[in-house]
């Protein structure tokens, strides 16, 4: 990352301190944003002192991403890197959901991390690459319905936004990372009637693990992947598949009515019905109109 100019977003603490750490110790001139800007300076002072180049920045990513970029600009001269890790996290039921935090989860996930792409892609040029810190509870974690559906519209940024940088080089990924933070920490305490809860083990996970997958993405040695969905616990790396383009159980029909589309779901659809969420809970109609036996 030698001569490289990276933004991290959200990189006062946990996942976002890794990433800067790493890549200032890879060589990149890092940008270390948080809404904390005490936070933020304690890294980049600690970045500093081990050697390495780092600006603190205090920006918030929902209102102005472009104060941001131009920080960058006017310290390094350039930007090649944009890790877009900053966001909050909360659990919540449905009904039981406030809506001003609701907008702010989504204003500081999804809008946060377009406006800082809008931001940086106006002046990155060939070879940037952009991080997207996505997670597994888009595939279905309970009480986190608002946090879940951001992540999920980060995937669906990357693989979007992956084929409208194709043609000016810039690559665009998305990780989900499993690592032990002061988030994950304080949702360890739900409980789970799963023999292997998806967060078992994470304690033994530290977020500095997960880091050089960032830097590697964000790097030449990654040349050639883009719009790709990640997961990795910092043992286990894993590229998450998507299927919407296979061939999926179907019926044809010249003119559909309700009842129509209510016997193909009781006949040749019901098997193709998917199990959701992390206890991959089977469709009672599936259950119903596939179970073997008299």
């Amino acid at each position: 990352m030698d001569g490289r100019a990276v933004v991290v977003t959200g990189a006062g603490r946990g996942l976002g301190r890794a990433y800067a750490r790493h890549l200032a110790e890879s060589g990149a001139s890092v940008v270390v944003n948080d809404v904390d800007a005490a936070e933020a300076a304690a890294v980049a002072a600690g970045i500093t002192a081990a050697g390495g180049t780092a600006t603190a920045s205090d920006h918030d990513v929902s209102a102005d991403a472009d104060g941001l970029v131009e920080l960058c600009l006017s310290a390094y001269g350039r930007l090649d890197g944009l890790v877009n890790n900053a966001g909050l996290y909360h659990e919540a039921l449905p009904w039981e959901e406030d809506p001003a935090r609701m907008r702010r989860t989504v204003l500081v996930n999804v809008l946060g991390a377009l406006n800082c792409q809008a931001a940086a892609t106006r002046v990155m040029g060939e070879g940037g690459a952009i991080v997207n810190a996505s997670s597994g509870g888009m595939f279905g974690f309970p009480q986190v319905s608002t946090y879940a559906a951001t992540k999920g519209a980060l995937a669906a940024l990357t693989y979007s936004s992956a084929l409208d940088l194709d043609e000016r080089g810039i690559r665009v990924n998305a990780v989900s990372p499993m690592a032990y933070t002061r988030m994950t920490a304080s949702a360890l305490g739900r409980s789970s009637t799963l023999d292997s809860p998806p967060l078992a083990g994470i304690e033994d996970r530290p977020p500095e693990a997960i880091a050089p997958l960032v830097t590697f993405l964000l790097s030449d040695l990654a040349a050639g992947i883009t719009g790709q969905f990640l997961r990795f616990d910092g043992q286990k790396v894993s590229v998450v598949t998507t299927s919407a383009f296979t061939d999926h159980p179907n019926v044809t029909a010249d003119e559909w009515t309700p009842q129509a589309l209510a016997a193909a779901f009781d006949g040749p659809l019901a098997a193709g019905l998917q199990p959701y969420g992390m206890t991959r809970r089977e469709p009672a109609r599936k259950s119903r109109h596939t179970r073997a036996g008299p």
